[in-house]
């Protein structure tokens, strides 16, 4: 396959320019622009410039309004809503994080909501953002539907990320970022245009039936990591992110990947705790062990290891990027 290789600027720029052409204003441009390079440089292409395309897209239909400021509204002395305008996440995540760290500074715990939201992107990179400003963090986020509850056909839920970090003595913040499907939606939809069959245990058909005919499988539903414990979890999100914050449920949320319908109308929600108020002195020396247990156990490595290295590398290299993609998204500028 042919590539390009871009520095970290000429990727931001890329990007930024084919946003900014599609109606985007430059400051929506801009924090999108960087999570999307920000999810290539972790390795996360399915949350970076491949989004590109969809996110003109949308941006051009309607389907998301790339002139939406975000607005925040005080829902309780530890909390806060966020309506996102039915425009892209990234800018209500800022302002969602600006909004937390001063009260999480008071209170010791505060939550953000965010509604009439767009696309999550890398969930990690929002808490490690927030872990790297010395608390605790969650985020969940619900997503259209692509699986189906045990026993069921149809999906109904999405693959609903969950992420966690945690500040870390001397080195960068330990984050854990996972969605509950077995495998991306992206990554089956990639193997659909290329006419290749996807591994066993990937997702059913329409009848519910396992399936390794990737066309099939789109046409079905995705399975949940760790089978009923995964689709529980799934659901879970579900009722965080529509009935407590306020979003669709999976179900009536149109898609990521194409025009089709109206704004996808998620929700998010942001938690964060101030280790100090909790662990006092302690958790600090508790991280400290963490980090010896785990170099006392090499080859293993803490979840986010390959993250940090592949960051280094980018720094020095830039990022590659198919040819093809790189030629659809200059087409889009």
């Amino acid at each position: 396959m042919s590539t390009v290789t871009l520095s970290l600027k000429e990727a931001y720029d890329l990007a930024m320019v084919a946003l900014v052409k599609a109606g985007v204003t430059a400051a929506n441009a801009a924090a999108t622009a960087d999570a999307l390079v920000a999810a290539e440089v972790d390795g996360q292409v399915g949350h970076g410039l491949s989004r590109v395309p969809s996110y003109t897209l949308h941006a051009r239909v309607g389907k998301v309004d790339g002139h939406a400021v975000p607005v925040a509204v005080a829902a309780a002395e530890a909390a806060v809503r966020i309506d996102a305008g039915q425009g892209f996440a990234y800018p209500a995540i800022d302002l969602a994080i600006e909004k937390l760290l001063p009260l999480v500074a008071k209170t010791g715990v505060a939550a953000a909501a965010i509604h009439r939201s767009h696309h999550f992107g890398q969930a990690g990179r929002h808490v490690e953002r927030l872990a790297a400003r010395g608390v605790v963090a969650f985020a969940f986020a619900n997503t259209p539907a692509a699986m189906a509850l045990p026993g069921g056909r149809r999906s109904l839920m999405g693959t609903n990320p969950i992420a966690f970090a945690a500040p870390m003595p001397g080195r960068a913040p330990l984050v854990i970022d996972m969605a509950l499907s077995v495998a991306a939606r992206g990554k089956i939809m990639a193997a659909s245009k290329a006419g290749k069959p996807i591994p066993e245990g990937w997702a059913l058909d329409a009848d519910g039936n396992p399936t390794t005919d990737a066309g099939a499988a789109l046409a079905g539903s995705l399975l949940p990591i760790g089978g009923a414990k995964g689709a529980a979890l799934a659901l879970m999100i579900e009722v965080i992110c529509a009935a407590l914050v306020g979003g669709n449920f999976g179900w009536n949320a149109s898609g990521f990947f194409d025009g089709d319908g109206g704004p996808p109308d998620l929700g998010q929600l942001l938690i964060v705790l101030d280790p100090s108020r909790f662990g006092g002195d302690g958790y600090a020396t508790q991280m400290a062990h963490l980090l010896l247990a785990a170099a006392g156990e090499a080859p293993a490595r803490l979840p986010g290891d390959r993250r940090l290295a592949l960051r280094q590398k980018a720094a020095a290299e830039g990022v590659t990027i198919p040819a093809a993609l790189h030629a659809e998204i200059l087409g889009l500028g």
